[in-house]
């Protein structure tokens, strides 16, 4: 999803005055409801977030929510300290356009710049500003040649782990503008439909908590949505389109939805959509995780639609609940047959969550179902996913 596209509707005020809520104005939308999902066992945090919106902002099942993130005030100290800077320097923002805007550096590290994850670009703009002086630990990951122990090196670390191996460098805090990236806004898939919660949005995340080289790191923006989010506190939002993951225009057409972990929060937000409106289309949802006992996520309200038959087909598969592990990919490749049936009766596909392993395993198993449903070759078999895709019948939000 493009972070830059400008999509939520204007608000028009009593006063005739157009609002338009987007990344450089964003909403500051209410927490209403801030629940964790997760049961005690589990080894993931993942929370369910409930947001007010602003009259007129509207969307589709299928978008994302843009929100503006910010640092916890732990990790930026940490910066400071660091970098050996009080916080009350002023610096300059630089904004297109303008003369920049005049803020503080503890500002600057809170909500502008980027002091997490750290890239090798940063490593290398760092390096730059050290000049002649750069140390030779820091010179050890330059260049091409050096391209495997930077990656090496940058992976689990942040900003401050770089000012505190190699400090002294900056002296200026306005230089910090040129080595870090701008902290950008980080985009969830909207896991409800405004039919079922008017003027409302809610959010499924994980909250990224990991150990690395000594430290305990926490995502900047999964943070703030799970721990510095209470109920009745303000979030910065916007909306964004996702014309590219949409329920099919002829409601009677069945859909299969495959969202593992977090990826089910678009397949909550369909199945409310199609109840409300009474879309009269089969639903086959596919949910995995670790454990059925800790990490179900939203159990109830998807064994309440099975009862009701709005779930035609719920299949779950968690890995760590027997000896071998089971996925949806293998879940999926069970019901082949019916798989290939749906698809036959011009169902929808559909696929959210890791791109790395989980997208491309399912798509395997769905190519493998077709090969045998047509009696056909791979190649035979990859000509029916084109058409599918052709006819936006296979749509993924991956990541």
């Amino acid at each position: 999803m493009s972070e830059s596209t400008l999509t939520a509707p204007p608000e028009t005020t009593t006063d005739s005055t157009v609002i338009v809520y987007s990344k450089t104005n964003p909403y500051p939308a209410t927490v209403l409801v801030n629940d964790l999902l997760t049961g005690p066992q589990s080894e993931k945090e993942t929370i369910h977030i409930e947001m007010e919106l602003a009259e007129g902002m509207t969307y589709t099942p299928g978008d994302a929510l843009g929100v503006v993130p910010a640092y916890c005030e732990e990790a930026v100290n940490d910066a400071l300290k660091a970098l050996g800077f009080s916080g009350d320097e002023t610096v300059i923002e630089p904004v297109k356009g303008t003369d920049g805007n005049k803020i503080t550096v503890r500002e600057a590290l809170t909500s502008k710049l980027g002091i997490g994850k750290l890239a090798r670009g940063a490593v290398n703009q760092y390096a730059k500003l050290a000049g002649e002086n750069t140390p030779e630990g820091l010179k050890a990951l330059l260049g091409t040649e050096n391209k495997v122990a930077a990656e090496a090196y940058v992976w689990g670390r942040e900003f401050v782990d770089l000012v505190t191996d190699f400090p002294g460098v900056v002296k200026d805090p306005q230089d910090l503008f040129n080595i870090l990236q701008r902290l950008m806004p980080r985009m969830y898939s909207i896991a409800s439909s405004q039919t079922a919660h008017p003027g409302q949005v809610h959010l499924t995340v994980r909250v990224v908590l990991y150990d690395a080289h000594g430290r305990h790191r926490q995502g900047v923006c999964s943070s703030l949505l799970g721990h510095r989010a209470p109920v009745n506190g303000k979030l910065p939002v916007f909306l964004e389109k996702n014309d590219k993951f949409r329920l099919p225009v002829d409601t009677n057409l069945p859909v299969i939805m495959i969202g593992p972990g977090t990826g089910i929060a678009p397949f909550r937000a369909f199945l409310e959509e199609r109840e409300t409106r009474g879309h009269k289309g089969d639903n086959w949802l596919v949910f995995g995780d670790q454990r059925a006992a800790s990490d179900y996520l939203y159990k109830d309200q998807f064994e309440g639609m099975q009862k009701s038959g709005l779930l035609t087909k719920l299949q779950t598969a968690f890995s760590r609940d027997q000896a071998t592990k089971i996925y949806v990919q293998d879940r999926l490749r069970e019901a082949s047959d019916e798989l290939f049936a749906w698809l036959e009766r011009g169902a929808h596909f559909y696929v959210c969550g890791d791109a790395s392993r989980m997208a491309k395993d399912v798509e395997q198993v769905l190519l493998e179902s077709i090969a045998k449903g047509i009696n056909g070759s791979p190649e035979q078999a990859a000509e029916y996913l084109k058409k599918m895709k052709a006819d936006q019948r296979y749509q993924r939000d991956v990541y």
